[in-house]
């Protein structure tokens, strides 16, 4: 069985699917849409400067408009577009030049990323991979509904040992690839779907309900200020919970078709002890676990484990990996892409036109200080349009966060809350895949295109609304964080 699974690994080693209509009339599509987009961001820079915005930051929007057409639409490959947005925001004089251009190409995040998806080829090529995948396979009993169910109820487990979602996806799509390979799930199958993009979407949001989960809730509660580790945990996993289980069965739904399948029984058989190629992959995975857990002891940034382990795994007598099966089977396209989106976020920020959209988009919000709920729905509308727009969370977090509670503040609202509405309103949605290094890694995979990712984020931005509005603050009120603050005697 190992044999023919690694036959089938070489045969569809990335197996990323090409969506591009073929012949030479569908060739010129992606050329044609390329064209547009650039013709569109070249429109953008020649229109008139509006007020309160820079001419750098006209360019850097120009450029944006292009980028995420390109990353929506699949016209040409999402690394290429990454390499052209650098390009144009140099040519375009949205950044002062070429280093500043490249900024994103410079941290740590990009690198992390190389660490965390070499773990997880580290995981497929050892064999561990093929033997967790065995492992559900047999508990789920044939059963599609059940093997989704472990999956879902393992993301809040494993974030409690590997907090990054980053690194639970780049190990989790090896191990689902081939719990549904050894099921005989063909390619495509709406339960394919399904299992991909809950790793892609909801895997996520495992995360954020602890402050150390990832940037995001890291970023989040340094903006806000004052919250423990206790307090966040207490203000998120209710929110957070809320999120997880609608939608886990929103993809249910959208995919139910697959469900109804049955997947392929494994025989009974007493499983082999480890090799030393999957006890070295597991020391390793191990240990840079135990750094990133303890990381308020030594203070190392995350990138610098991921870093270690990746060093580790490629090291001769020690790893598990060639250089070659490195070089090959690594997804360089995730570095491209998420690199120069930090870039695009940054130009975003430095020249003031994110921070201008968001003024312009709020701008009428004091209006609204007796309807303290009008509020809140003007602030998660904002929200769509600006994390569309941001393709990093920390851009649009320390975007939105500040707006959002000086509005609060404005109007007699918590600002604490405000605040917290917009992060839940941002971070429960992707709309592309360079929104996040984790959806990278699924995307990378080709089982999901861009407009099936898109679509999903549009479902997820209605269930956040809801879920701010109809879950969080209730629950929050309840708990000592009204969303009205009482005037001061």
């Amino acid at each position: 069985m190992v044999d023919s699974m690694e036959s089938r690994q070489r045969n569809g080693k990335s197996r990323v699917r090409d969506n591009r209509p073929k012949g030479a009339k569908g060739e010129w599509r992606p050329l044609g849409m390329t064209f547009c987009l650039a013709g569109l961001a070249m429109l953008l820079m020649a229109w008139p400067t509006p007020a309160g915005l820079s001419l750098a930051g006209q360019r850097v929007l120009a450029v944006a408009v292009m980028a995420i057409g390109l990353w929506c639409t699949e016209a040409i490959p999402a690394a290429v577009t990454g390499i052209l947005l650098v390009i144009a925001l140099v040519l375009s004089g949205g950044v002062p030049g070429f280093p500043e251009a490249l900024v994103g190409f410079a941290e740590p995040v990009a690198y992390f990323l190389i660490g965390v998806l070499t773990i997880g080829l580290a995981v497929l090529r050892s064999g561990l991979a093929e033997r967790v995948a065995c492992f559900f396979l047999r508990r789920s009993g044939g059963c599609a509904l059940t093997l989704y169910l472990q999956m879902l109820f393992s993301f809040p487990l494993l974030a409690l040992l590997l907090p990054s979602a980053t690194t639970r996806t780049g190990i989790l799509v090896f191990v689902y690839e081939q719990a549904l390979d050894l099921g005989r799930i063909p390619r495509g199958d709406p339960l394919v779907k399904a299992v991909m993009l809950a790793l892609n979407s909801i895997n996520r949001l495992a995360s954020t309900v602890l402050l150390t989960g990832g940037i995001t809730p890291v970023l989040a509660a340094s903006l806000i200020g004052g919250i423990s580790w206790g307090r966040w945990l207490t203000l998120m996993i209710v929110p957070y919970g809320a999120l997880l289980a609608l939608g886990s069965g929103l993809i249910y739904l959208l995919y139910r078709r697959g469900f109804k399948v049955s997947l392929e029984s494994l025989p009974a058989n007493t499983p082999k002890p480890l090799s030393p190629k999957e006890l070295r992959t597991l020391a390793i995975t191990l240990g840079t676990s135990l750094l990133w857990l303890t990381d308020a002891w030594h203070h190392w940034n995350p990138a610098l484990p991921a870093i270690l382990a990746w060093i580790c795994l490629l090291t001769p007598g020690i790893g598990v990996l060639t250089w070659k099966e490195f070089e090959t089977e690594f997804g360089w396209a995730n570095f491209f892409v998420l690199a120069s989106s930090l870039s695009l976020a940054r130009a975003l920020s430095a020249s003031g036109a994110s921070a201008w959209i968001a003024e312009v988009i709020v701008a009428g919000m004091p209006a609204f200080a007796r309807q303290p709920l009008l509020v809140v729905a003007v602030l998660l509308l904002a929200a769509a349009p600006i994390r569309l727009l941001i393709p990093n969370i920390t851009g649009y977090l320390a975007t939105t966060i500040p707006i959002a509670m000086s509005i609060g503040s404005l109007t007699g609202l918590n600002p604490v809350i405000c605040g917290l509405a917009v992060m839940i309103a941002g971070d429960a949605v992707l709309y592309y895949p360079a929104q996040s290094a984790s959806s990278l890694v699924v995307y990378e995979r080709g089982h999901l295109t861009a407009a099936e990712i898109f679509r999903f984020g549009l479902w997820m931005t209605l269930l956040a609304y809801l879920v701010v509005i109809l879950v969080a603050l209730p629950y929050w009120q309840a708990i000592g964080e009204p969303l009205r603050l009482l005037p001061r005697g």
